[in-house]
């Protein structure tokens, strides 16, 4: 079983989802996945984040939206990379000409985190390891397994990254949709991927990290995610090689992809 008790520098290695409602998101993801929910306090009892975990391991988590955003506004699922430096990796951010959307913070005893943009716009977050090492199981059926960039500026986010985390990419012909990058690296076959944004997606899909969700079965999870107030975007279809998958919704508009691996 692929459990984890550290990861390197330079890894995608937590995954957690800002939803404008906690409470519904909190009941869908634990339908849909069989995750458990914990609150997470501070010490006046009130909820700051909620913690998923799956046979006792942490898997993702969910917190609310920040304040001061428009009413309205979609779930989002967030991609954390693992640093040894935050502040180090702000000041590579900001040479290689992306932004600081959030400064580096301490979150309590579990770590320091800090939020950026890329170029071309993509959010992304950094995390250091203190009581928390990110995820702690993936690469298991109901847990998280992939990040991948979509973007229309992939020839400035390549070196972008490159300069960031120093990662490397083997590319992939994917035929019409183009070239795919992976980023080299980790035990399954890369450590993630970016790839341009297909022509046929519409303009107002923003350059983004998604992320990808093992599961046994493709086609049944979509049926859980239809029943529990999701939405199939594309598919379930097959990829050559790769497997069965499909994008979704949840309720709250938060995009995500689910992968059922060839094999």
């Amino acid at each position: 079983m692929p459990e984890f008790t550290s990861h390197p520098a330079g890894t995608p290695s937590w995954v957690d989802i800002s939803s404008p409602d906690v409470d519904a998101s909190k009941e869908f993801y634990t339908t849909v996945f069989g995750w458990d929910a914990t609150d997470e306090l501070d010490d006046d009892g009130n909820r700051i984040y909620v913690s998923f975990t799956l046979g006792g391991k942490s898997v993702a988590g969910l917190g609310g939206q920040p304040p001061g955003m428009p009413d309205g506004m979609p779930a989002v699922w967030n991609t954390y990379v693992t640093t040894d430096d935050v502040a180090a990796t702000t000041e590579r951010v900001t040479a290689a000409g992306g932004s600081v959307l959030m400064p580096a913070m301490q979150v309590m005893d579990a770590g320091e985190m800090a939020i950026f943009t890329d170029p071309g716009g993509a959010a992304f977050s950094v995390w250091k390891p203190g009581q928390s090492i990110g995820a702690e199981l993936c690469n298991e059926p109901n847990t998280y397994s992939w990040n991948e960039l979509m973007t229309r500026d992939i020839d400035g986010a390549l070196p972008f990254y490159s300069a960031v985390f120093g990662w490397t990419y083997e590319q992939q012909d994917m035929g019409p949709a183009g070239i795919y990058h992976v980023i080299s690296g980790g035990e399954s076959g890369g450590l993630g991927g970016l790839m341009g944004m297909p022509s046929g997606v519409p303009e107002q899909v923003p350059n983004h990290w998604g992320v990808y969700f093992t599961v046994t079965d493709v086609d049944a999870t979509t049926a859980s995610i239809t029943a529990a107030g999701g939405q199939v975007v594309n598919g379930p279809m097959d990829i050559p090689g790769v497997g069965r998958m499909a994008t979704v919704h949840d309720p709250q508009g938060g995009n995500f992809n689910v992968m059922q691996p060839a094999g």
